[in-house]
């Protein structure tokens, strides 16, 4: 206990120090840009690599077996293409055009329409990371502390909120080298020889666990599909992946960071899915598969390493929470009340603004909190609403092919629609075409939008000149 009360300790000095570090809006939203590619990796790790892919994953890999890693894996190969194709191309407009945040490099190519429907999409995709986050936090304090789910949330999602509201950036960068060292050591090193000595061996395994197991398809290959689709596509329109581009010092750190962060991403796989197979050998009847994980290492591991295993648990989901607060705070200041309320706003005002907007982007995370249950399922929604409205219109702006803005805006706001309506109708049980995965219906419309719009804007020629 005394290991998790200092580590909360811990993260808020280090958002207090941070506050004292910033001096305008760029250290707030993008560290001054000039962060090195271990630090832009170790970004990329606390905001992608948190609940999801460790508890999450481990209650997935309890259920399903090795299938499980494909979530981890979607998301190394969507880090490692977007640092490819993408990273130091955005770095190179970001600064040519002074961009802070995503709908700001939107609005640049297209026009201020599309900066709006392109922030609603990320705000409402981000709250919902946020509060899956918090809620996975709940879980592990919960076990740990012995105390009521609500106490637990309160008290993870007002640490997360505290340091981020007064620290901004700055705070979450160094926050984040103390969870992805604390991530490594307890899950990663620590973890899997904990497993093996407690009949986690690959022979134990493979004689206790059913076939399926071991079937890389168990999850079911049109949904490993729709996996690896949403969360590669996502890479490229989230709105914190142009923003560790934009806090680069250069466009090769920014590249390099992204590289590194897929490969420290593959070891991360293999423990997550390891403990939570072993975890279905020994604990076969959890009636709470998202405390798999928790349960765990609360059950069998040593005292004094109980607590740093958990601080590393803790650590990934917490630093996943602070990028997605502070991402929804930027919308809510930059590309709302600066772009159309206080064009002129001072920098010292939206400072303030910003630690205001961040600490209102908590709450209304904690009050989602509240209702979220499936962690994984409800950030591949968060996932589909991206990759499906904002792909092919990011595409566009970035590899400089022609798109008009009323093609842009159109095909995003069609595709959000489209992607909501089809998960509703999803959850209503209507069954039929709706079984579908709202993130293929929701690319076709987003493409037909952009096709039919760029037909009808074709000029149409006019009659030849009459031969005098």
């Amino acid at each position: 206990m005394g290991i998790v009360f200092f580590y909360l300790a811990l993260m808020v000095a280090l958002g207090l120090y941070a506050s004292r570090r910033q001096h305008d809006i760029e250290d707030y939203f993008v560290a001054g840009r000039r962060l090195g590619a271990f630090s832009i990796a170790c970004l990329w790790l606390a905001s992608w690599v948190g609940g999801a892919s460790i508890v999450g994953g481990s209650a997935k890999a309890h259920e399903i077996g090795i299938s499980a890693t494909w979530y981890v894996l979607a998301l190394a190969i969507g880090c490692a293409l977007f640092g490819v194709l993408f990273a130091g191309r955005v770095k190179r407009l970001g600064d040519r055009h002074g961009h802070l945040t995503y709908p700001d490099f939107i609005e640049h190519r297209f026009d201020s329409r599309t900066r709006i429907v392109a922030t609603v999409t990320t705000s409402l995709a981000f709250i919902a990371f946020a509060a899956g986050q918090l809620v996975a936090a709940a879980s592990i304090i919960e076990v740990l502390l012995g105390w009521g789910f609500i106490p637990c949330l309160l008290l993870s999602g007002g640490i997360v909120v505290l340091y981020t509201a007064t620290g901004g950036f700055l705070a979450v960068t160094y926050t984040d080298w103390v969870q992805f060292v604390l991530l490594l050591v307890g899950v990663v090193l620590v973890g899997i020889p904990i497993a093996i000595s407690n009949g986690g061996t690959p022979a134990a395994l493979q004689a206790q666990l059913p076939a399926s197991y071991f079937d890389p398809g168990a999850w079911g290959w049109p949904s490993i599909l729709a996996l690896v689709v949403s969360i590669a596509f996502s890479f490229f329109v989230a709105m914190d992946s142009f923003t560790r581009c934009f806090a680069a010092r250069d466009a090769r750190a920014s590249g390099n960071g992204a590289l590194l962060a897929a490969v420290f991403m593959l070891p991360i796989a293999l423990a997550a899915t390891w403990l939570g197979m072993t975890a279905a050998v020994l604990f076969p009847d959890l009636s709470n598969t998202q405390g798999v994980l928790t349960t765990f290492v609360v059950e069998l591991f040593p005292s004094g390493l109980k607590g740093l295993v958990l601080v590393g648990i803790l650590a990934a989901v917490m630093s996943t929470a602070d990028i997605c607060i502070l991402t929804v705070s930027a919308n809510l200041t930059r590309d709302v009340y600066q772009r159309y309320v206080d064009p002129a706003v001072s920098d010292r005002r939206l400072l303030r603004m910003s630690a205001a907007a961040s600490a209102l982007a908590g709450l209304v995370a904690l009050a989602l909190a509240w209702k979220m249950q499936d962690i994984i399922d409800v950030l591949l929604f968060g996932f589909t609403i991206n990759s499906a409205a904002l792909f092919l219109p990011t595409l566009a702006a970035v590899l400089g092919w022609t798109l008009s803005p009323r093609a842009a805006f159109w095909s995003i706001g069609l595709s959000l629609l489209t992607v909501m309506v089809w998960r509703v109708a999803a959850d209503m049980g209507l069954g039929g075409v709706f079984t579908t995965e709202p993130l293929w219906p929701g690319l076709v419309v987003s493409a037909a939008t952009i096709a039919v719009l760029h037909y009808l804007a074709r000029p149409v020629p006019g009659p030849a000149p009459a031969r005098e």
